[in-house]
């Protein structure tokens, strides 16, 4: 409960009624490291899916139907626990007008508008993640570095993927793509990497060009194995 007191202390200067904690890290994987792992971190729940918002006087942790003990154990003495699809936010909070912050690099706009798409609620995005604000020992992350698969694994030349998907750009008469996804990045790029647990996944995202020019973003770090094997791509620290 002193981490949510801690959190609480936020809420007036930025004005808000609440704070909304999602399971997900900026790459929205299922399973995150747990340096990203802000949902445990403020509410003891581990499962793989679900959210928390707190408010003035009471906390939320809503969960689907895999999880609605393990929340109840795990966090029920602290928050009430709320599954869906029986009830979504606009059940709990139809009859309050509340303002609720939220981090933007974590969210995407089309769940935001399914789960908070109701007059008296108001969103309000704040660039700093409150948690991180509290969380004063945050475990370190990990990072090693990406590595090339071969065509005997990958099944296709990353040459050959990106010129198909040149091709449709050049077709729909679009300059840029912008890739956010590390799963899709790992398919075009044939490169896997260790930042899951249960999933060879790079973080990064990758921007291509029609013209077959490519920007990859991650930390550096991260890029040293590949760095000098892939020409097509120029590098940027994230």
């Amino acid at each position: 409960m002193n981490k949510i007191n801690k959190l609480r202390k936020f809420f007036k200067s930025f004005n808000i009624d609440g704070y909304l904690i999602p399971k997900n890290d900026e790459y929205f994987n299922e399973y995150v490291n747990e340096s990203k792992d802000r949902l445990k971190f403020i509410s003891n729940f581990s499962g793989s899916a679900g959210f928390a918002i707190i408010l003035k006087n009471k906390n939320y942790l809503f969960v689907d139907g895999r999880y609605s003990i393990q929340g109840q154990i795990q966090s029920g003495k602290n928050f009430n626990i709320i599954t869906m699809p029986q009830k979504f936010p606009r059940d709990i909070f139809k009859r309050k007008r509340i303002i609720i912050g939220f981090d933007p690099k974590l969210h995407n706009e089309s769940k935001l508008n399914f789960l908070f798409n109701f007059k008296n609620i108001a969103l309000k995005p704040i660039n700093k993640n409150l948690i991180d604000m509290i969380w004063y020992k945050k475990p370190k992350d990990l990072i090693k570095p990406f590595f090339l698969i071969s065509k005997k694994y990958s099944g296709e030349s990353s040459h050959k993927k990106v010129s198909k998907i040149n091709n449709i750009l050049k077709k729909k008469k679009i300059d840029y793509l912008l890739i956010t996804a590390p799963e899709n990045v790992a398919w075009i790029l044939n490169i896997r990497g260790f930042d899951s647990s249960f999933s060879p996944i790079p973080n990064s995202r990758l921007l291509m060009k029609n013209n077959g020019n490519m920007h990859l973003f991650s930390k550096s770090e991260k890029v040293v194995n590949i760095k000098k094997k892939i020409k097509e791509v120029k590098f940027f620290d994230e």
